[in-house]
């Protein structure tokens, strides 16, 4: 196709007891419980029982690492009629558990991707920094979410159906991007292997292609960070994303499903004939961004911008994706929201603004000061692994973590993470709790699975890393954000999170 090398080679874009007895015995052994975690220290701190008993998740090493076995519970809570059930590409529980297609990379791998994916985040706000209807409420539709890190990156799939007949395909859901794309034949250049069978548009009755003159086109400067471009009279897209990967094609309109009540006629998305890079195994993209290309605001009219997902705590687990609200917990009180920030740079742009007020670790507050999260504001992405800090903050942070891991043996650093801690000889463990907060007085406690990070029990390593400096954005990553149900509300501005939305 014309002009589709020079598009690809851009570098933009984007137990309930009855008698007192048990009940102090249950508490007599969750002491000792938590005191055998912390035996053997050379350098023990003191603490209290109550420190001991609320301060710090009690672990089981075993605990640490991925399940071989599929959970038969593995249905996420919130999960409706209207859902569509996913699991993990190369999990347990995953017909294609066999497939040979993609290859699980390994954590240092995920990390370099990851540190990727975070300078695409940092170019793409710095571009924006220097550019300046009636809506019905409906049953939500949900998409159970699975954890697909086998992608590449550290991401998460759910499967929607495009076009007429509907052909089924798993896509990346993504709050970082706006363009919605899959893998179309004819593949004129490249097409990377993936799970199901490459999406034919000829094959459809509802596929047409945008017109290279039409204002939809135009649009696609804020969508993508290239300028227009054509093939004949049909509007082209292009796509790169900071690791390099990239997908170019035809811009088209096409029927969604969601599920089986939920379909959309009309969708925009880009047609990839030229795909390269780390999404092995997916078909494409879902983007979930606040561009007005984004699937949240093609379908407003429905879903009023509002959706809400939960990302797995394992692969032998599923979570969900929800458009819309309902009468679950998306709407309930008990979610706590806070307001999209309105820092410079953040409120105009396509991702989801976030204003950290602060930190605590082991149910302590950190003396950290109010300018160093506001420097340069933070966001919430379902795409970045690793929640990155201001390194003020995370200098904070792991001091406090290692201080309270200290009869731990610290071992070497796995790339960006440099608290890392070998428990080869540990049954249990001990690990302090940590709670970020927003404004709105929001406090998200984070999970033991998004504390810890590991590959083996003899390098688990704290889940957070640093920028390079003050002034870059802080990122609020997936792995912190597993379990936690965390609502998206575009036409109220506002992210919301509640506690035990999923496994």
């Amino acid at each position: 196709m014309k002009h589709q090398k020079e598009i690809s080679s851009m570098a933009t874009a984007k137990i309930f007891p009855n008698s007192f007895a048990f009940l102090l015995s249950a508490s007599l052994v969750s002491l000792l419980l938590l005191s055998y975690a912390f035996q053997g220290a050379k350098s023990r701190m003191e603490y209290s029982s109550e420190d001991l008993q609320h301060a710090h998740h009690v672990l089981h090493v075993s605990s640490l690492l991925p399940s071989a076995l599929c959970n038969s519970s593995t249905q996420a809570l919130h999960q409706k009629k209207s859902s569509l059930q996913v699991v993990h590409k190369h999990g347990p529980c995953s017909q294609h558990h066999q497939d040979k297609a993609t290859k699980t990379p390994r954590n240092a791998e995920t990390l370099f991707q990851d540190q990727a994916r975070v300078r695409y985040i940092r170019s793409r706000l710095a571009k924006n920094s220097a550019v300046s209807s009636d809506v019905k409420e409906t049953d939500a539709a949900n998409l159970p979410a699975k954890d697909g890190s086998v992608v590449g990156s550290g991401d998460y799939v759910v499967t929607v159906g495009l076009g007429s007949p509907k052909k089924q395909l798993s896509l990346i859901f993504d709050t970082g991007s706006d363009i919605t794309w899959t893998q179309c034949q004819p593949c004129d250049v490249y097409c990377y292997d993936q799970m199901e069978t490459i999406f034919d548009p000829s094959k459809s009755s509802t596929y047409s292609n945008i017109s290279c003159d039409s204002a939809v086109c135009n649009s696609l400067l804020s969508a993508t960070g290239n300028s227009l471009d054509c093939s004949s009279s049909a509007c082209v897209y292009g796509i790169q994303y900071g690791d390099s990967s990239s997908s170019v094609g035809l811009f088209a309109k096409e029927r969604l499903t969601l599920t089986s009540t939920d379909v959309f006629d009309g969708i925009l998305f880009g047609c990839g004939q030229n795909n390269q890079g780390t999404f092995a195994g997916a078909a494409g993209l879902l983007g979930l961004g606040r561009d007005n290309l984004s699937l949240p605001s093609q379908t407003a009219r429905k879903y009023n911008k509002f959706f809400s997902y939960c990302l797995p705590s394992s692969p032998s687990l599923t979570g969900f994706l929800t458009f819309g609200k309902d009468s679950g917990k998306g709407s309930s009180k008990s979610v706590k929201f806070t307001p999209l920030s309105t820092a410079a740079g953040l409120q105009d742009s396509s991702f989801y603004g976030l204003d950290i007020t602060g930190i605590s670790v082991g149910g302590r507050r950190l003396s950290i000061r109010a300018s160093v999260f506001t420097a340069a504001g933070a966001i919430i992405d379902s795409g970045t692994v690793i929640t990155r800090l201001p390194p003020t903050a995370y200098a904070a942070l792991r001091s406090a973590f290692r201080q309270r891991m200290s009869q731990y043996p610290m071992t070497d650093a796995l790339s960006i993470l440099d608290t890392c801690y070998d428990f080869s000889n540990y049954k249990s463990v001990a690990v302090p709790k940590i709670s970020l907060f927003f404004s709105g007085n929001v406090e998200v406690k984070i999970t033991p699975v998004g504390t810890m990070y590991s590959e083996t029990v003899s390098q688990v390593c704290l889940a957070f890393a640093p920028n390079d400096d003050d002034g870059e954005v802080a990122i609020f990553g997936n792995t912190q954000q597993k379990t936690v149900q965390v609502v998206h509300d575009g036409a109220g501005r506002r992210i919301g999170f509640s506690a035990g939305g999923c496994r």
